[in-house]
């Protein structure tokens, strides 16, 4: 997800590991005009904030998992984004060395980075590593991230006539520097673990996990690499028809499962201020000043979204891949239209509703990317399509 429209600018809550409360009021804002009726809501933790990072795709991630793991019946845990963030960070220098430059290099990411790391390097407890400076309760990476960007590109311009064989090693402890440098093993609540023994404590396999959009200009029902700067991976996703994304989002709703959300943010009908995410029927360009001060004054018709134009959307570059966020529920207006209840990595003071949003199906429709599901919340006669064993 992009790195502006990742940055928050509100004060970390401190981390608890309570089941999350659904929003305090039932508007969209305080004396807002939208009045919502919560009909479903999944367990997750609490809303948290990325601060000063670019890491939208860590904290989605990371939320979504500490669901599964609650899901699971595996308790309460609050993990470590910077622990993934980190170790990202050292794959990301590789590539990018690789391609001498040529590829995407900064703190943005996708859900499978996540669990690609997960696989990897296991989990860590935020209790454990918080991957920030003592006294430093929110992530700020600018610095780091604009240090680590140089140390790469002075290396791969080979001031010396050719690689030098210990540059991750710098690279590392640089980056150790400014995250610290996680444990080989742990105790928490009185037992031992690596990440990877963690990891597998807490119920977590990455195998369960697909990550899944829909574009037409690949098959469906197949895999393809999703042309976005973040996925600097090059890693394939399942390629489903746009009805089909939405049945495989309230199908894992609607069995307990969230949904790891990636989207596009940048849209004038997103306000998490007003706390809601629409597609106004009427173009914004083509509103009248009063129309577009009134955008988010009550619930009004919206765009009917289908393949094509969310296709062009995509093609013409107005959907981009900005941020990452958490489906933890259902909800409807009082008109009856139904919304995606979304948990947001931006703290619990930016709007009346303690960090969630109200997101309207069309807007989903829209502007979505890709999610990540696990596996088994997929309609049956859709995995069979895909090939996915459940």
């Amino acid at each position: 997800m992009k790195i502006l429209q990742c940055l928050s600018t509100a004060l970390m809550l401190t981390i608890a590991t309570a089941i999350c409360a659904q929003p305090s009021i039932n508007t969209n804002k305080k004396n807002g005009g939208y009045a919502f009726t919560i009909s479903k809501m999944i367990d997750c933790t609490p809303v948290k904030n990325q601060f000063k990072s670019g890491t939208c795709w860590v904290f989605s991630t990371n939320s979504f998992i500490e669901s599964e793991i609650m899901r699971l019946g595996n308790g309460k845990i609050d993990l470590s984004e910077m622990y993934v963030v980190r170790n990202m960070y050292i794959q990301k220098a590789e590539h990018y060395v690789r391609y001498q430059g040529n590829t995407n290099f900064g703190s943005g990411g996708e859900p499978h980075d996540v669990i690609n790391a997960v696989r990897q390097y296991g989990l860590i407890p935020f209790s454990v590593y918080s991957g920030m400076p003592e006294g430093q309760v929110k992530p700020v990476h600018s610095e780091m991230d604009a240090v680590l960007k140089a140390m790469l590109d002075a290396m791969i311009k080979l001031p010396d006539g050719k690689l030098n064989p210990n540059w991750k090693s710098a690279f590392i402890g640089a980056l150790d520097g400014y995250l610290g440098t996680p444990p080989a093993n742990f105790n928490f609540q009185g037992k031992n673990y690596t990440p990877q023994s963690f990891a597998q404590a807490m119920g977590i396999n990455p195998d369960d996990y697909v990550e899944i959009t829909s574009f037409a200009h690949h098959p469906f029902y197949s895999q393809f690499i999703l042309e976005i700067p973040d996925n600097w991976a090059n890693q394939a996703e399942y390629n489903v028809p746009l009805q089909d994304l939405k049945r495989i989002v309230d199908n894992a709703v609607n069995n307990n499962y969230s949904v790891d959300w990636a989207c596009d943010v940048s849209e004038h009908g997103f306000s998490f201020k007003n706390g809601v995410a629409i597609v106004p029927e009427k173009n914004f360009d083509d509103m009248t000043q009063g129309e577009k001060d009134s955008m988010f004054s009550k619930p009004n018709p919206e765009k009917a979204i289908n393949q094509a134009n969310r296709q062009e959307a995509f093609d013409n570059l107005s959907t981009t891949d900005d941020h990452g966020m958490q489906i933890v529920g259902y909800a409807n207006d009082q008109t009856g239209k139904p919304y995606y209840l979304v948990k947001n990595s931006w703290g619990t003071d930016r709007n009346d509703l303690d960090g969630y949003l109200y997101c309207s199906v069309p807007y989903f429709l829209y502007k979505t990317t890709a999610i990540l599901v696990n596996k088994n919340a997929i309609p049956k006669d859709i995995a069979n399509k895909l090939g996915i064993k459940m």
